[in-house]
């Protein structure tokens, strides 16, 4: 693939089919990247285990490698269509003018795409920071979220042990009042049988 982009004459949509292309296999390899990873943590032998970490390591360092041989074939192959396209469109012009035209034409393709390379650059760095915070943004929530629901199971527990108390407290009113009705009601009859002895005696 990264000869295909080395060799490719243009128009710029071909280049950006064959990147699309790269990229699709690059995350195919991060992916089965990340199986053999998994499948070395699940080794009971310490020494397979190591064996295939070391192998991962091994092909994560050559994914970085041709990423760096992806990148450099796009800045040759760029430069190269953009030299075409200048040629073809300086045919026909004089001469002297047109060698004038192309040396200022190339450096300045040459100061556009190094700093169309320096701002992708930046931008990939910014995407990379981002993604770092983003990440730790969602470690900090999950840990949050965590906490906040063990207070809730312990809020709810305590919410429990208050209701059982409020009904038990009730309940003992209720009693409390009804002892206090039966108390006073007591109370009433034992004045009135006074009363009767005392006024009415002969009753």
């Amino acid at each position: 693939a990264l000869q295909d982009i080395r060799d490719c004459p243009g128009p710029l949509s071909a280049l950006t089919e064959l990147n699309a292309a790269v990229k699709e296999k690059f995350q195919q390899l991060r992916g089965r990247l990340q199986e053999l990873e998994q499948m070395a943590k699940e080794q009971d032998k310490e020494s397979e285990k190591q064996a295939l970490l070391q192998e991962v390591e091994n092909h994560k360092k050559q994914m970085l490698s041709n990423q760096a041989a992806w990148r450099k074939a796009n800045l040759a192959c760029k430069i190269a269509i953009d030299n075409s396209e200048k040629d073809q469109l300086l045919q026909g012009r004089d001469t002297l003018r047109q060698r004038k035209t192309t040396k200022e034409s190339l450096a300045e393709s040459a100061s556009n795409i190094t700093e169309s390379l320096m701002g992708i650059s930046r931008m990939m760095s910014q995407q990379v920071q981002q993604s770092e915070e983003t990440v730790q943004t969602l470690a900090n929530s999950s840990r949050t979220i965590l906490e906040a629901n063990e207070e809730f199971k312990s809020m709810s527990g305590t919410i429990q042990l208050g209701r059982k108390l409020i009904t038990k407290y009730n309940r003992r009113e209720l009693t409390d009042k009804l002892l206090i009705f039966l108390a006073l009601a007591l109370f009433l009859a034992t004045v009135l049988y006074i009363l009767k002895k005392r006024l009415f005696p002969f009753l």
